[in-house]
């Protein structure tokens, strides 16, 4: 007949705990690991972020769209029009420029056109600018873009348009179809 030892038999069950609750615990992935050793980014850096994966060089900063970005220029606006049935827009110049760039607007003013679409003049900022996405900013993360943009280096280049629906418009546009009936705005945009 096989005898046990009820310390041994006790001992065995607490292995079998041990090993059932360690097999359970969720593990650092190399993902992890790896997110928790990247440092800590500066506000600047944390605004170059915001832009960067919010599109914000798609529209504004010249030949992104053609696959060649000119980073000398970063987000210093684009010739590229965007007609639909607003007309005809341009990406604007979102550098410190004082004449024809962001230098003459306070930071509530920029922050105002980015969460409620409305510019310093009290024009509304045009298609396809994604303003509604950006209202979505925590204070901090719209802080940080703010700084980002007027850390950038001040370039010189005016906006062209916007212009009125049936206008003809010069140099390279895109055009959006009106749209179907199922993505037809339910009332007219705010002007």
């Amino acid at each position: 007949m096989f005898r046990t030892r009820p310390g041994l038999v006790a001992l065995l069950c607490l292995l079998i705990a041990v090993i059932g609750i360690a097999a359970c615990t969720p593990q650092k992935s190399e993902t992890d690991a790896k997110t928790s050793a990247v440092p800590a980014m500066t506000q600047l850096q944390r605004g170059q972020y915001i832009a960067t994966i919010s599109g914000c060089n798609d529209c504004h900063t010249p030949g992104t769209l053609y696959g060649a970005p000119d980073f000398d220029r970063t987000l210093a606006g684009s010739e590229l029009g965007w007609q639909g049935p607003w007309g005809v827009t341009y990406a604007s110049n979102l550098t410190p420029d004082v004449e024809t760039g962001l230098g003459g607007w306070t930071d509530g003013e920029i922050e105002r056109a980015l969460r409620s679409g409305v510019k310093k003049d009290g024009t509304p900022v045009g298609p396809p600018m994604p303003w509604p996405d950006f209202a979505r900013l925590s204070p901090d993360d719209m802080a940080a873009l703010i700084a980002y943009l007027r850390g950038l280096p001040a370039v010189k280049h005016a906006n062209l348009g916007p212009l009125p629906p049936g206008s003809k418009a010069t140099g390279s546009i895109i055009t959006l179809p009106p749209p179907s009936a199922w993505d037809a705005p339910k009332a007219p945009p705010a002007k």
